[in-house]
This record gives structure tokens, sequence and C-alpha cells, in this order.
């Protein structure tokens, strides 16, 4: 007997699945590297950030993935010489979070094995569908999505 799902459900299934293959082929490369896919995350967010940095709360409201202990990572990525933390010069009540030169070193290393792990997973289905299935998913979860538990 065939299993009768609605359209949302098919689709929801072959997301979940497509998440699934493509975070564990990017996961793999990360691992390699002795990184979370979430710290790998708050490494990306931090570089893109600059100079300036971000509190917790801005890389939070940024993170591909929520994770219930921002700071615990944060103290992990600062242990491991990744990231500094600080007080910001406009607020000394606001920590303000930055990447050191380690922490680019470990990214720059990693920039290609990402790259190319994301084109293995995706690079079959081609340019327009990819910029489709982007347009459709930004659609369905805009980033820096607020709130989301």
């Amino acid at each position: 007997m065939a299993i009768r799902d609605s359209l949302e459900e098919e689709v929801l299934i072959a997301l979940v699945r497509a998440a699934w293959l493509a975070a564990a082929r990017s996961n793999a490369v990360t691992a390699a590297a002795g990184l979370s896919p979430s710290q790998y995350n708050v490494l990306r967010i931090l570089r893109a950030a600059g100079r300036g940095g971000l509190s917790c709360t801005e890389i939070g409201a940024r993170m591909v993935t929520r994770d219930s202990d921002l700071t615990r990572l944060m103290s992990g990525l600062e242990r491991a010489r990744l990231v500094v933390r600080g007080t910001a010069a406009d607020d000394r009540r606001r920590s303000t979070n930055r990447i050191t030169a380690a922490g680019k070193a470990v990214l720059r290393r990693l920039d290609r094995d990402v790259a190319d792990a994301a084109q293995q997973t995706l690079g079959p289905v081609g340019r327009p569908r990819l910029t489709a299935l982007r347009d459709l998913l930004v659609a369905f979860a805009p980033p820096q999505t607020e709130g989301l538990t």
C-alpha cells in the first residue's frame, strides 16, 4: 500500500531529506577541522561582521540553526582562541565578540572544502534550478528570522 501524503507533506519530507544530505556533507568538512556546525557558523558570521564584531544576540539572530547555549559556544571558541570577547565601546554592559586571526585562518582553510561539498551536493541541480530553489527557500524562511524557537 502506498503512502498518500499531501503535497505539503511531500515537500516537507523532500526538504528535510535534502537538508540532511547537505548538512552531512558540510558537517564532515567542519568536523575534520575540529569544529561543530554551530561553531563554524559563528566564525562565518563574525568574519562577515568585520572589526566591529557582534553581540551574542546579534549572532543568534544570524545563526543558520538556533543553538540553545550560545554563551557556552562562544566560551569554547574563546578558549580555542578563535574569537575574543570584550565590551562595546559605546555601552560597557554589552559584550562584543570578534573573530581572531586564528579564527580567520581556520575559515580560510575550510572555505574551499565547504564550497566543494556544496558543489557536490547541489551542483548537479544546475544554476537555473538552484536560483529558483534559493528564491523559494528565502520566501519560506527569510534570513535572520526573529523569534524562532
